[in-house]
Order: structure tokens, then C-alpha cells, then sequence
């Protein structure tokens, strides 16, 4: 595999799609050596067909707003490789969303849920509907409109989507209710769902959970503990709750949480009830992070900047994708960071990255580090099978293996030396997972 000839290819055939390219140069630049010593694989051109999506949907999406007027959005399903199970990826509502963004979360999702060790294939989908400000009724009337248009193609062996950036437990109810009415049957077709109607337990808290679990592996490879370190975390949805709950539960400071305004500095770090004020700030549909503030004087309210150049002992990015850039990255070295977290999916830019790993500082890629939330979605998966349901102490026993398990492969294939290059080590084990599949099941 010659990766610049393949990305050149790449860009020529999609241009403009900066994210999706951004996500494929990283993962082939990587395992290109490991790539070059496996002949079966060039031999099956591995590499060009694992770098295009299987098929892409694109729909329109009607629906009418509580004026009673008409409105129209995009839907997209994109179903990247289905080589090891079933696809698997979240749906994602934002006015952002647009074909290299889906595109780049559904190939980074087959490597991820490839390192689970649950048989998930890779996929990803959503609208550029927003639905900060819309009625529960609008919110309602548009997800039944995407279900109309996404049912015949996902199923329970087929097509298993999940939640992302604007799809919750409220929209994931609506969503199967509308597939459940059109297909007719009960299935564990979406995951994500309420505990009344086939939920798991600990699926909220789970990538943020899981994310902690891995960075407590991490610290321990490096000779340290979690407990007393001082963390920056961002964002301030599920993702950014959960890791700020679990951290603080295993004794480390969260100083910060972020939003599209600015970042809020919290010296004596976050407590339950500051924690719990999170889900308030992220229900009130504002969108910003600045009332946090108000209501704990003890907090600052820093306007129009990032977590980033706060001194801290371990940077966790929980918010979007390349939000901790090369200058951010210089800050966090500067002030004597030790380990980065990457919860967000592709959350560090490709300079913040190599200057993490140039100064030997353990970085994590989101992949691994944020791959307890699809761990748990496949364990939904599994009890929706089986109809049944687990406990939250056994889900999270086996999430705990899950974690274990990835960070065992990153060690595997990412040591180096004293060093331990994660991200390298979680695209080659994800990698190798689903190229043997492929070549094993032939040229399809």
C-alpha cells in the first residue's frame, strides 16, 4: 500500500470532504508498515475497499413545524463495513452534520467497534436538523419523518443504529416507535432506549464511564493513580457528565467544562450537585456553559475560549471533533499536562497529536479511550436477543473487561519501547481485526 498514491486517489474522488480524509490518512499512515508485511492483503486490496463505504442513503426529510408550516431537512445513513457483525453507529442531529463528518465517524466507528471485541460493523448517520429550540412535538414529527425514510434499510441483523449529538433517550423513543409501527414487530433495532421498552442499564453514563476506566489503565501503565489528579475536561453533555462523574467517584479533580461560549474554571473541582447542574445546563436548550458560573460563585466564567490553557494534570477533549489544536496542544505540554484523554471522536487535531506523542506523552485516540458507549450499545444488543435484562453491576463488569480488553491491544500493537503509542496501537489491532474478516470471507 502506497498511502500519499491512495489518499491522492481519495481527495481526487471526494473533494473537499476535509474530515473524512483527515480520519482515513490517520488510521492508513499507521498501519502502513504493518499493512505492507501481510501480501494477503494487498492481494485482496484491503486497504481501497475498507477506505469506501458499503452504500450511502441520502433522503429528504419533511416535516411540519407547531406553526403548521412545512420544513425540510437531509438525512443521511452512511453503512461503512459490515465484515465482523451487523452495523453499528449513532445518529447525529446538528446543523453541522454534512457527508465528511458522517462519513469520517462511520470509518473511525469500524475500528472501534471492531477493539470491543463484540461483532459490530462499522456505520453512521444523522440530519442538519437542530432540535435545540424545536417543541417536543416538532422533535416528534421530525424523527417519525426519518424513520419513514430509514426503516427498510436497518434491522436487528443488519442495521442497528444508536444516539449521538442531538439524539437522546427523547429521540430514540420517538424513532422506535415509528420503526416498531412500520416494521411491524419488537426488535433491538436502536439502541439507546428507555428501560421500559428493552434499555440497558449504565447506557447513558457508559462512553464517559468507559473512558475512565481506560485512562486509570493508562495512568497505571505510566506508574501513577488516578486519584488527586486534576483534570480538564470539555464539553458539558452525557459524555463530559459521565466522565466527570466517574473520575470524581474515583477521587481525581475536574477543574473545567465547556460549551460553544466559553469554558468554566472551577478550582475546587466539581462536586455531585455541580455535576448533576450539568444535565440542567444541557436540558435548558441554551446551549452555553456561562450559568454555571452564576449559580457556583466559586467558579469563572471564561468567555470565548477552550479549557486548554488551564494547568492541568490530564486533558480530556469530551465536546467535537478537532476541538484541542497544535497551539492548544503546546499550552497543555507548557503547563506540564501528562496524559490526554481523547473522549470526542478525532477531538485533537493531527498537530496536536503528533505533538503529544513527539514529547512522549501518553495520548489516547477517542476510538479507544470513548468505545465504552458502543461497548454498552452492543451489550443492549446482546440482552435484546436474549430478551432479558442485566443488572447495572453486570453491565458495568463487563464494560470494565471491554476497556481491559482495548487497552491490552494498544499495549499489544503500540508499545514502543518504554513508550506506549496508543493510537497507533488501536488502528492496527482494529485494523487487523476486520482486514482478516475481509480477506477470509473473499472479494465481496
Amino acid at each position: 500500500m502506497n498511502v500519499n498514491q491512495l489518499m491522492a486517489d481519495l481527495e481526487r474522488r471526494h473533494p473537499g470532504e476535509k474530515e473524512y480524509l483527515q480520519a482515513v490518512r490517520e488510521v492508513l499512515m499507521t498501519v502502513e508498515e504493518t499493512y505492507n508485511r501481510h501480501p494477503e492483503f494487498e492481494a485482496n486490496k484491503i486497504a481501497e475497499r475498507i477506505v469506501e463505504p458499503d452504500r450511502i442513503f441520502t433522503f429528504k426529510v419533511v416535516w411540519v413545524d407547531d406553526k403548521g408550516t412545512p420544513q425540510v431537512n437531509t438525512g443521511y445513513r452512511i453503512q461503512f463495513n459490515n465484515a465482523i457483525g451487523p452495523y453499528k453507529g449513532g445518529l447525529r442531529f446538528h446543523s453541522s452534520v454534512n457527508l465528511s463528518i458522517l462519513k469520517f465517524l462511520g470509518f473511525e466507528q469500524i475500528f472501534k467497534n471492531a477493539l470491543t471485541t463484540l461483532p459490530m460493523g462499522g456505520a453512521k448517520g444523522g440530519s442538519d436538523f437542530n432540535p435545540k429550540g424545536k417543541s417536543d412535538r416538532e422533535i416528534m414529527r421530525f424523527c417519525q419523518a426519518f424513520m419513514t425514510e430509514l426503516w427498510r434499510h436497518i434491522g436487528p441483523e443488519t442495521d442497528v443504529p444508536a444516539g449521538d449529538i442531538g439524539v437522546g433517550g427523547r429521540e430514540i423513543g420517538f424513532l422506535y416507535g415509528m420503526y416498531r409501527k412500520l416494521a411491524q414487530e419488537n426488535t433491538g433495532v436502536l439502541t439507546g432506549k428507555g428501560m421500559t421498552y428493552g434499555g440497558s442499564l449504565i447506557r447513558p453514563e457508559a462512553t464517559g464511564f468507559g473512558a475512565v476506566y481506560f485512562l486509570r489503565q493508562m495512568l497505571e501503565r505510566a506508574g501513577m493513580q488516578l486519584k488527586g489528579q486534576v483534570i480538564a475536561i470539555s464539553g458539558f453533555g452525557n459524555v463530559a457528565w459521565g466522565a466527570a462523574t466517574k473520575a470524581t467517584e474515583l477521587g481525581a479533580k475536574v477543574v473545567t467544562i465547556s460549551g460553544p461560549d466559553g469554558y468554566i474554571y472551577d478550582a475546587e473541582g466539581l462536586t455531585p450537585e455541580k455535576i448533576a447542574y450539568m444535565l440542567e445546563l444541557r436540558a435548558s436548550n441554551n446551549d452555553v456553559v456561562e450559568p454555571f458560573a452564576e449559580k457556583f460563585p466559586g467558579a469563572k466564567f471564561i468567555a470565548g475560549k477552550k479549557p486548554w490553557e488551564v494547568k492541568v494534570d490530564i486533558a480530556m477533549p469530551c465536546a467535537t471533533q478537532n476541538e484541542l489544536n497544535g497551539e492548544d496542544a503546546k499550552q497543555l505540554l507548557a503547563n506540564g499536562v501528562k496524559i490526554v484523554a481523547e473522549v470526542s471522536n478525532m477531538g485533537c487535531t493531527p498537530e496536536a497529536i503528533d505533538a503529544f506523542i513527539a514529547a512522549k506523552i501518553p495520548y489516547g485516540p477517542g476510538k479507544a479511550v470513548n468505545a465504552g458507549g458502543v461497548a454498552t450499545s452492543g451489550l443492549e444488543m446482546s440482552q435484546n436477543s436474549m430478551k432479558m435484562n442485566w443488572t447495572a453491576e453486570e453491565v458495568d463488569a463487563k464494560l470494565h473487561q471491554i476497556m481491559s480488553s482495548i487497552h491490552h491491544a494498544c499495549l499489544e500493537y503500540g508499545t514502543e519501547g518504554d513508550y506506549v503509542n496508543y493510537m497507533k496501537g488501536a488502528n492496527i489491532a482494529g485494523f487487523m481485526k476486520v482486514a482478516k474478516s475481509m480477506v477470509e470471507q473473499g472479494i465481496i
